[in-house]
């Protein structure tokens, strides 16, 4: 069948293999690096290929020329997390084209959703307006990361720390999470990402009197960690909201007739169907222990037990997650960072926020737009620390019954055919706009 270049972009990354494991780099990380990099020069494009380790490749590219305004960085990972072939229905690398359950023809694969499809449609894009001859309407810096699925330490983190003057004069940037759309009471709502949490993977170490199972022992390791955790565990967390989801919610308030407050916040978020499940964890800290490990044989009471736990907190509450997380844990609970990474946000105003508006609403004229607070970590913490004012600006036009979020390092990811190329449209008519 007849396809747009932005599909065929989207299907050929994700053939393409560049799961990441965490550990070793993955199987083609720098095969994607390599393949974008053809992409651009074939428009004229040259891009410098970064990497720190063996196989942990990414990208940076200019396009443009300077206009004596400030540049735009745009940004996206080529990595994508494993796929267990044995769940899905269609092999989760081959890039099939298929019928999808809530109606047209959508693309299946890992990294549909996060990220090849924002990769593909900028790409797309920059090929398209190059060979057209019509430059951004200001200077920008294309970023293609490695390493973002594993906290992206060795790919935006290493592009800041060793290649910062590639970046030099960037003062705002877009990258993935958000532009995506959600449907409330018949309306679509466009969601921007202008803020995410910080994200604490802690370690939690107890140690204790190593002795026989049978006796009596008051200084056990594993009980003691385990009352830690289950601490931790059950800890309701107070509904606390950010100024991003405060006019988040005045936005849901208003679609349904209401106004907004904290003891309604709930509520309104339950309005977004299944993406509440994403966007309800970004109105209080939230703490999930993950991994425990301790002793060798039943009968032995070991010296050391150790938990990790998986800890998102908000930004501009940082002082209060930590004091209340040291006092859940108790006395005799060490905690190290296996990841340490700070929450930002960006004050949702503007030109920028202006052009990411009126992109959307020249494509989806009866649609609402609104800011919201990203749960999870992008790339975008790592740019931040350049000065740089982020957003997550990966625009979809979605169908009302898609559970979208749900597709997020889910089985059988997939993003629709036609919300790819509404994405490319509404990113060329951006670029025109900031």
């Amino acid at each position: 069948m007849p396809t747009s270049e932005v599909v065929d972009i989207c299907r050929d990354l994700i053939r393409i293999d560049t799961s990441n494991y965490g550990g070793e780099p993955g199987p083609g990380e720098r095969a994607a690096a390599e393949h974008v990099a053809g992409l651009l020069d074939e428009v004229g494009i040259s891009a410098v290929l970064h990497e720190p380790v063996p196989g942990r490749t990414s990208l940076v590219a200019h396009w443009g020329e300077d206009t004596g305004r400030p540049a735009l960085l745009i940004h996206g990972h080529l990595d994508v997390v494993p796929a267990a072939a044995q769940d899905w229905q269609v092999d989760p690398f081959a890039g099939e084209i298929r019928d999808c359950p809530h109606g047209g023809l959508s693309l299946w694969g890992r990294g549909a959703v996060d990220m090849k499809d924002f990769d593909a449609m900028l790409l797309s894009v920059v090929r398209a307006r190059q060979r057209a001859g019509r430059p951004p309407a200001r200077r920008v810096v294309l970023a293609f990361t490695a390493d973002e699925e594993a906290g992206g330490h060795l790919g935006a983190q290493r592009l800041v720390e060793d290649l910062p003057g590639e970046f030099d004069g960037v003062t705002e940037g877009i990258g993935e999470v958000g532009g995506f759309s959600t449907t409330i009471r018949g309306r679509r709502l466009y969601l921007i990402e202008a803020a995410e949490k910080g994200m604490a993977w802690m370690r939690l170490t107890t140690r204790g009197t190593a002795g026989h199972g049978s006796m009596i022992n008051h200084d056990n390791a594993v009980a003691r960690l385990a009352a830690a955790v289950a601490r931790i565990g059950a800890h309701q967390w107070p509904v606390t909201l950010t100024p991003t989801m405060q006019t988040l919610l005045a936005a849901v308030a208003d679609l349904v007739g209401t106004e907004a407050t904290p003891e309604n916040a709930e509520s309104l978020i339950e309005e977004f169907g299944p993406a509440a499940r994403m966007i309800g964890a970004t109105l209080r800290h939230v703490t999930n222990p993950t991994m425990l490990a301790a002793g060798y044989k039943v009968n032995v009471i070991p010296t050391e037990a150790t938990a990790h736990v998986d800890g998102r907190f908000l930004p501009g509450y940082e002082d209060d997650f930590f004091e209340t997380l040291a006092k859940l844990c108790g006395e005799g609970v060490d905690i190290d960072f296996v990841s340490n990474q700070k929450p930002w946000e960006t004050p949702y105003d503007g030109a920028i926020v202006d052009a990411m508006t009126s992109a959307l609403l020249a494509e989806d004229p009866e649609a609402a737009v609104a800011p919201y607070l990203m749960s999870a970590g992008t790339d975008a913490k790592h740019f931040t620390k350049l000065g740089i004012k982020t957003f997550g600006y990966a625009p979809l036009r979605l169908p009302a019954d898609l559970d979208f979020t749900g597709l997020f390092h889910g089985v059988d990811e997939r993003v629709p055919l036609d919300a790819l190329e509404f994405g490319a449209r509404v990113l060329d008519r951006f670029l025109d706009r900031v």
